[in-house]
């Protein structure tokens, strides 16, 4: 079956917001399409309806296709967790830790089937696959082992579009660059180039593209603005592009994860360090995090982890997750993340954390609220979705929802398992309320994307 690879010169080079745009471009023709990224190291994941873990990048993509995401479009997951050390998500299941120095030497051969077989299954199924690379394809002392981008390529053999950012400047060394040192069996796949995120004026390029044709003998596809349409961020180097305001704090835990829960209040939201202070906050939000116990520790020990006990109660906290477990009065490890260790939480909820085993709970899941938690009080009796990911069970004595969440007696302090909750339009209208602002209504921001990508790149498809 035919298939488009977007690769890039960098990370955050606009890969993962072109192929949604692919998709969302190729299903409007009248295809059945789906993205594919082999191997993917991002913070933030979704959990699909049987369950499985992906990248939420693929996840929107498959959104953008009209198709329900599902474990094949992204077979091999890695979740930063600090010190060179991974969890590994297989085919949507967590199968251990890994030490990125011993990563490749022992696992690499096993991953190549997985991925080939997954793709292979997409290939059978659609119309077109549309497959996103990662970081920069010319990653000349990986090629060996480059999954995402040299193995898929001679694998599926492809037509290859690679993108570079100008915003970060030298984008015609960078595209030179990286179409140069591709593997000579590789080169032949190229089939045009995008200049992304301009924003100045497009006609001081033109010698540049000339030339740049000239070298390569590759089209220039064409050249996009600074498209602001807040895709989801992958890990944690894309936090320093949200802004310095705002009314809602969240804070920026060391090992933070899934912070993509809080991309539709990013018009009114900021990332607090743990040497900020709560000056100028409504809210404060204590997101996930991939070692919750250490980043207790070091949220205990910080600035801010002081202030925000002595301000609970005057402005509401709320925990998602992983935060959620630090509000705890204790979190309880059997031997699954420290040894067989307990720590005292921030105390900010009655309730007690602990982890029994390593497996997680990965479920969407869709509840009622029904309990006492300032802010979700303005929709009690209503429905919200969401999902969970998580390892960790929490018994506590006053739930927002039929079977999770724990809320303070005033109710100023509540947390919950569920990721994605400000993605439901009623919890959004409430928060708004609670502030006294209004969130941007959610765009079709795979039409939008679309419709900038067909009318200013000369596409060959």
């Amino acid at each position: 079956m035919p298939s488009l690879m977007v690769g890039g010169t960098t990370s955050s080079a606009g890969k993962s917001l072109l192929a949604a745009a692919f998709c969302r471009i190729l299903a409007r023709r009248g295809y059945d399409v789906a993205p594919f990224k082999a191997q993917n190291m991002s913070l933030n994941s979704f959990v699909t309806s049987k369950g499985k873990e992906i990248a939420i990048a693929q996840a929107y993509q498959a959104f953008a296709a009209g198709i329900e995401p599902d474990e094949r479009m992204n077979p091999v997951l890695l979740k930063p967790k600090g010190n060179f050390v991974s969890q590994l998500v297989v085919m949507g299941e967590a199968v251990g830790d890994v030490d990125s120095r011993k990563y490749y030497g022992v696992k690499v051969e096993w991953l190549k089937r997985v991925v080939e077989e997954a793709y292979l299954s997409l290939a059978e199924e659609y119309d077109f696959v549309v497959i996103e690379g990662a970081g920069g394809m010319a990653e000349i002392n990986l090629y060996e082992r480059d999954l995402p981008n040299i193995h898929i390529a001679r694998f599926a053999r492809p037509d290859i579009l690679i993108v570079g950012d100008i915003d970060r400047g030298g984008v015609f060394a960078s595209l030179y660059g990286t179409y140069a040192l591709l593997p000579d069996d590789v080169k032949p796949l190229v089939k045009g180039f995008v200049i992304n995120r301009l924003r100045g004026r497009e006609d001081v390029l033109e010698s540049g593209i000339r030339e740049l044709e000239r070298l390569t003998g590759i089209r220039v596809l064409g050249v996009l603005p600074y498209l602001d349409y807040n895709f989801p961020s992958e890990d944690s180097l894309n936090i320093e592009e949200w802004g310095a305001e705002g009314t809602v704090g969240i804070v920026r835990l060391p090992r933070v994860s899934n912070f993509t829960d809080f991309e539709p209040l990013r018009e009114h939201a900021r990332f607090l360090s743990l040497n900020s202070s709560l000056n100028g906050c409504e809210v404060v939000i204590i997101p996930g995090s991939k070692d919750t116990i250490a980043d207790l520790k070091a949220l205990k020990s910080s600035k801010l982890g002081e202030e925000i006990v002595r301000k609970a109660g005057e402005i509401p906290v709320i925990g998602i997750c992983g935060g959620y477990q630090i509000m705890c009065r204790e979190l309880v490890d059997m031997g699954v993340e420290h040894g067989r260790i307990r720590a005292k939480g921030l105390g900010l909820l009655d309730a007690v954390t602990e982890f029994r085993e390593y497996r997680k709970r990965t479920v969407q899941v869709e509840k009622r609220v029904n309990g006492n938690a300032v802010i979700l009080d303005r929709i009690r009796g209503e429905k919200v979705w969401g999902y969970e990911i998580h390892k960790g069970i929490t018994r506590a004595s006053n739930p927002i929802f039929e079977d999770d969440g724990c809320a303070s007696e005033d109710g100023m302090c509540w947390g919950t398992y569920l990721h994605g909750l400000f993605w439901n339009e009623n919890v959004l209208r409430a928060l708004g309320g609670y502030l006294g602002i209004k969130f941007r209504q959610k765009e079709d921001w795979a039409d939008l994307i679309a419709d900038e990508v067909e009318g200013r790149l000369d596409l060959w498809f």
